[in-house]
């Protein structure tokens, strides 16, 4: 088994594709009006509108803008640059300019336009740079 991709369910579809492709330097794919995927060499980030629900079974099944357990997390190559490059676009939404965590990860953590949790991190310590390559 491989894990594909994660789903974002949105009411407002066009500015969380907008951000999730400033953020990564990505082109999104759009589907349709109501889907787009963002693809990563490692997995995809599909974004969906509140409407696709409707071919799972019902708009009960998620509930948009209101994730409080999720990190998207992003590999990068180096989380310092990336946060002078995106610091001023994301105002008062970082969370956590970027800390050398004690598992030896530099992260920096942030909320994007739905208020979901978007991770940056650098593996920033010999033993965690060797396990990541």
């Amino acid at each position: 088994m491989n894990f594909a991709s994660i789903r974002i369910i949105t009411a407002d579809i066009k500015p969380l594709v907008r951000f999730y492709e400033q953020i990564t330097g990505l082109p999104s794919i759009q589907y349709t009006e109501d889907f787009a995927e963002l693809r990563t060499p490692s997995f995809v980030v599909a974004i969906g509108s509140t409407r696709t629900l409707a071919l799972f079974g019902g708009t009960h099944l998620a509930t948009p803008r209101s994730n409080h357990s999720i990190i998207l997390e992003f590999r990068v190559d180096d989380v310092d640059a990336e946060y002078h490059k995106l610091a001023e676009q994301l105002g008062n939404n970082i969370v956590q300019i970027p800390t050398t965590m004690p598992w030896g990860n530099r992260s920096m953590l942030f909320r994007d336009p739905d208020g979901n949790l978007v991770n940056f991190f650098t593996p920033a310590t010999s033993g965690v740079k060797e396990k990541a390559d």
